[in-house]
């Protein structure tokens, strides 16, 4: 009621109620409603930033995929062959010495069992000679001989990045949401040049190995926080086509990598993998003049009530974007001169535990990163002929990966431009289920049931098949670990969208970790791995549908407003009433009770008294109303 106002109780309305005094929405909270248009929208500001995200893109795809060259398996020739070994194969398809015998052996039997493992491997020869054909004259495998009992080193390796990749993601997104997006930015460059340029001068694999691990910390930090300013910085119609060019560029660095090493092979001072790490990591030194350049997150201060920040700010970007600010009715500067006195509220991801819907939401996308990113690499197992040689067709299994990762850029958008977030991403998934299922199912009942004579043409068709669900597979996989990945990004709010975003880009590590530890084990239980993340794409089939389609909406800026970003229900709320509505119940049993009724708003509805007289088992709750032998429903 309203107290203090005299012909409020001298003249009270019509309806029984008197109406209260709304208070004046906030303005702050709604940053991609209110404050960003208010200061020019996308304008020149925001656009210049969001090139200098795109920049570093294609530097960071050179070092993700830099792992195929420093690292590549050369073709080995045997000089001076041992003749006291038994004549049991292991690892990659024996490389021939000019005898014709094996090139490296296995002490023992050839199963993998007892002392056949990776770490009885002995090398039936007592020289070498290694020669690569992946663009180098001469790598870390080649450099100390890593082959034959030293063979699982190279593995090692190739943990160390990715392990270390996935322990920048947690760390530098907790960061990211406890200190802001540029001090992560900034260290991340600093520290990503010096243990970066400090691998090319390892002395051995363990120094290599070691520096390996802070480089992918470093990479991870710096990732991370260009694709939370990205987002940050767009309105919700320009978020996913500025992220997509940047998934562009990055593809575009792992088409130009083969060239890159290309032009760093035979230099006459230095080692080729050494020339090749300082090219990759070289042109970071162009993003330290970002400690200038690139601001802070206005988003991200706003959201943490860092007001006093956000007031500076906000100046220079309607500066930059030719706005009077001062003058702007929205009064979007005058509510923050009132909020100048609040101090800076931080969140933590841990947070998310205490939520409802966000914790879920996050979960179901972790799962399909982490699928997406695992499954693939099945695919692209199965996709190579295990009969060639390991260097044969690199370049032709290299620039087939990549040519399926632009196709997939090219196709993501038109079907999230058609069918949404969500709708694009359980699409995609459908589709990479049904290839892992023809691919595990299909192509063995064909051969056991269809050509069971005809062992030559089964045996073609199989492979056919198998090659072309697997690219297939490959296809619709990159695509479900882009969207998820972006999915994360626009539902997390923002005090907590660097730890939420960590988490799901951890996963996809975990997911690409499953790559080395098949190879570690000489692919045994490929089968099994493969079958596996089949069930978990029928799974995340299922969860998908529990998400909410954040297309064309702002993004979320506190936990309430992550908590409260759900599904949006299949029913209108007329239509769910109507269905609840019972209009054919019997009432025959139900006595005449005196009722004293209350009328609000012109509904007419039991007082608690008369609750009390009628028996519970004659009661029908409808819609919060309760309706009796006297009761009428709303509208009736």
């Amino acid at each position: 009621m309203a107290a203090g106002r005299p012909e409020a109780q001298d003249h009270p309305p019509e309806n029984g109620f008197t109406p209260l005094e709304h208070p004046v929405p906030r303005l702050l909270p709604h940053i991609d409603g209110s404050v960003l248009p208010s200061l020019g929208g996308f304008g020149k500001h925001q656009k210049q930033l969001v090139v200098l995200t795109w920049i570093p893109a294609l530097f960071i795809g050179f070092s993700q995929f830099s792992d195929y060259f420093l690292l590549a398996q050369p073709h080995g020739t045997c000089l001076q062959p041992l003749t006291n070994e038994s004549n049991w194969t292991a690892g990659p398809p024996p490389v021939t010495v000019p005898g014709g015998a094996p090139a490296w052996q296995l002490k023992g039997n050839g199963t993998g069992e007892g002392n056949g493992d990776s770490s009885g491997m002995l090398c039936a020869c007592k020289e070498w000679r290694l020669e690569l054909q992946t663009g180098l004259s001469q790598n870390v495998v080649t450099k100390w001989n890593l082959v034959c009992d030293s063979a699982w080193k190279v593995h090692i390796a190739k943990f160390s990045l990715l392990v270390g990749s996935i322990f920048g993601y947690l760390v530098m997104g907790v960061m990211a949401d406890w200190f802001g997006r540029h001090p992560v930015l900034i260290i991340s460059v600093l520290f990503m040049l010096v243990f970066g340029l400090s691998v090319a001068f390892s002395v051995n694999v363990t120094m290599f190995s070691t520096l390996r691990f802070f480089e992918g910390f470093c990479l991870a930090g710096l990732a991370l926080s260009l694709y939370v300013l990205r987002i940050e910085l767009c309105l919700p119609a320009w978020r996913f086509s500025m992220t997509m060019v940047a998934s562009f560029l990055m593809v575009a660095g792992q088409l130009l990598m083969p060239g890159v090493a290309a032009l760093c092979r035979n230099w006459p001072d230095r080692d080729d993998w050494q020339v090749l790490q300082i090219v990759i990591i070289s042109p970071f030194v162009l993003m330290l003049p970002y400690v200038w350049l690139f601001p802070e997150s206005l988003r991200w201060l706003l959201a943490t009530q860092h007001y006093r920040r956000s007031k500076t700010m906000m100046l220079r970007i309607a500066r930059k974007n030719q706005v009077n600010i001062t003058t702007e009715p929205s009064g979007v500067l005058t509510e923050l001169e009132q909020e100048l006195h609040k101090k800076p509220q931080r969140t933590c991801i841990v947070k998310m535990m205490s939520t409802r819907n966000l914790w879920k939401n996050i979960v179901v996308l972790c799962v399909n990163s982490l699928t997406g990113y695992g499954i693939h690499h099945c695919f692209a197992r199965s996709m190579m002929d295990p009969e060639a040689q390991p260097t044969a067709l690199c370049h032709a299994d290299y620039y087939t990966m990549a040519g399926i990762a632009v196709a997939t850029c090219l196709a993501v958008c038109p079907a999230v431009g058609l069918m949404g977030r969500r709708g694009g991403l359980l699409t995609f998934m459908i589709i990479t289920a049904l290839a892992s299922l023809l691919q595990l199912g299909l192509l063995n009942l064909f051969g056991k049931y269809g050509l069971r004579h005809d062992t030559v043409l089964r045996d073609t068709l199989n492979r056919k098949f198998s090659v072309a669900f697997s690219i297939i597979g490959m296809f619709s996989s990159h695509a479900v670990s882009t969207l998820s990945i972006f999915f994360c990004a626009e539902i997390t709010p923002t005090v907590i969208r660097g730890g939420g975003l960590g988490l799901v880009l951890a996963s996809a590590g975990f997911g690409m970790l499953t790559a080395p530890i098949m190879e570690l084990h000489n692919q045994k239980g490929y089968f099994l791995h493969h079958v596996i993340f089949a069930c978990c794409t029928l799974l995340c089939i299922i969860c998908l549908l529990l998400l909410p389609e954040p297309r064309g909406q702002p993004l979320p800026e506190s936990m309430a407003d992550g908590e409260s970003f759900t599904r949006q229900t299949l029913l209108h709320p007329g239509e769910q009433h109507l269905l609840l509505a019972k209009t054919d119940g019997d009432y025959s049993r139900v006595h005449d009770t005196p009722l004293h009724l209350t009328t609000t708003g012109g509904a007419t509805v039991a007082a608690a008294t008369a609750l009390a007289a009628v028996p519970a088992s004659y009661a029908l709750a409808t819609g919060g109303e309760v309706i009796g032998n006297h009761a009428i429903a709303n509208g009736v």
